[in-house]
């Protein structure tokens, strides 16, 4: 199958299937059952990986003219060839309104037929036609002024019109140049230089089973106040029988410890750690050919040079979370500064790690260990133990106060409870014990830290033995972290010898 992948790209798939009825040619003596490559259906994506959310708004109805009550907004979130014609067509219609008018004026004055008169005074010198009327406007708005036209006294219709003409050109200048001026200055293209790993990997890191991805700054501007945050969308179905269908968790990238606040100078690895109050606590390898999730991941940040709040947004659906995987490193220490090598930005490789979810783990090592449940015996009946001493306070004061003095003293039945859980607790301990160390603990001047510090030496033998007595599978994971070292790349393992000599 992965050389089949190889030869045709990850677009397909190895489908098995049988020759009945399929249309196959049948199997001959000693082979295998037939296999078609077929095209993998396209998965559907809720962010993409440029950032663009795949929602489309309909059946608004009666709501669209939200969109008219916000105008500046409408215009500057329109593309960009809508907004070029509209500023185009506004600037078109506002200048053939404003010539029209001049040109009505001086036709309603007389001023076309008697322009060419010696003694007459005219609205506007030099005005006899449509042309002459729109070379004046356009010199009025632009403030060109080239003197052959120019508008007289003699016209007061005139003056209203050009206070009227210096008031609507402002207006159409500082709406359609103050979107043009935001639209351009919008941290959309900022976002462009924020770099996301192709791909999320899942292994081992400082113990934990970790899910991880890269983000990057390519420019040398910073990000001020970056922060990141993670979202994991998956359907599921409520107790009440209610389907959700893109129901959002959130997913934990360092909220406690402050590490989703970033100082993004150099490419930055997101870790989130898979325990108990993780989405992916039950993810396994296997489970994962089965489920359908999607990470989004978003990243915000004020742009140094403008101010202004940039975000950009990437996803992972589950055909790109690697499992057993990690990064290429990308930062080397050269002569005087650090240098950052992009093209091992999305680079990955393969560590030994365990294909068990972390659910799987903890239930094998209770398993496999016999003192742990013990332990948790013993830590519920102490908590039974305080129970019964608190119930028995409430019981002693509500008793009368004949009953309360025969008693005598009053803390008595709580100190025998007390002296008899502790008792409990010890015999129970020591039943558990090996009888090697039974024995011990029955000679007398054997103190408890004593037995403490020989159970200690006994169970702190060399880790060949402990590894010898686990399950086979737990006997696999340790031997795969003993054989981690020899699976690096050679680039690696020179770098971890170079870093100990």
């Amino acid at each position: 199958m992965s050389a089949l992948r190889r030869k045709f790209g990850d677009d397909y798939q190895v489908v098995t299937t049988s020759s009945s009825g399929s249309g196959l040619q049948p199997q001959g003596p000693g082979q295998g059952p037939q296999q078609q490559l077929v095209p993998k259906k396209k998965r559907q994506r809720f962010v993409d990986k440029n950032g663009r959310c795949n929602v489309q708004h309909g059946n608004l109805g009666s709501e669209t003219s939200r969109y008219l009550s916000d105008l500046f907004t409408t215009l500057v979130d329109l593309k960009w060839r809508w907004n070029l014609f509209i500023f185009i067509l506004t600037y078109t219609v506002a200048w053939l309104f404003m010539a029209s008018m001049w040109w009505v004026i001086a036709y309603t004055r007389g001023d076309l037929n008697k322009a060419h008169v010696g003694n007459y005074t005219p609205c506007v010198a030099n005005v006899y036609n449509f042309p002459s009327a729109f070379l004046f406007f356009i010199e009025t708005e632009a403030t060109i002024g080239y003197g052959y036209r120019y508008i007289t006294d003699k016209c007061p219709e005139g003056i209203i019109l050009f206070l009227f003409q210096s008031i609507l050109g402002s207006i159409v200048d500082a709406f359609l140049i103050g979107c043009m001026f935001i639209k351009m200055s919008q941290p959309k293209k900022r976002a462009e230089t924020l770099m996301f790993s192709e791909h999320a990997v899942i292994s081992m890191r400082d113990g934990k089973l970790t899910l991880m991805f890269r983000v990057g700054n390519l420019r040398n501007s910073h990000m001020v106040s970056a922060q990141i945050r993670c979202k994991l969308l998956k359907s599921r179905q409520t107790p009440e029988g209610e389907f959700l269908p893109l129901d959002q968790l959130e997913l934990d990238v360092g909220f406690s410890t402050g590490a989703d606040q970033l100082f993004l100078v150099s490419p930055l690895t997101i870790c989130h750690v898979i325990d108990a109050k993780s989405p992916f606590y039950d993810l396994s390898q296997r489970s994962m050919q089965t489920e359908q999730f999607e990470i989004v991941v978003i990243l915000e940040g004020i742009v140094e040079t403008t101010g202004m709040t940039c975000q950009a947004r990437t996803s992972y659906t589950e055909d790109e979370v690697l499992w057993g995987h990690r990064f290429f490193p990308v930062i080397s220490l050269e002569e005087g500064f650090f240098k950052v090598d992009y093209s091992q930005f999305h680079a990955t490789f393969e560590v030994p790690t365990p294909p068990y979810s972390v659910k799987e783990q903890e239930e094998m090592l209770l398993m496999s260990s016999p003192l742990i449940a013990p332990a948790i015996t013993n830590s519920k009946e102490r908590h039974n133990s305080v129970e019964c001493l608190d119930g028995l306070d409430d019981i002693t004061t509500k008793l009368p106060s004949k009953l309360q003095k025969i008693t005598g003293r009053e803390d008595f039945p709580k100190k025998l409870l007390r002296m008899s859980s502790t008792t409990s607790e010890k015999a129970y301990s020591l039943g558990d014990l090996p009888m090697k160390l039974q024995r011990i603990s029955s000679v007398p001047g054997n103190s408890e830290e004593k037995l403490v510090s020989k159970t200690t030496k006994m169970l702190s033998d060399p880790m060949s033995q402990s590894v010898a007595d686990l399950p086979p599978k737990l006997q696999k994971i340790a031997g795969g972290a003993a054989r981690m070292e020899g699976n690096l790349p050679a680039k690696l393992r020179k770098m971890n010898s170079d870093r100990f000599t």
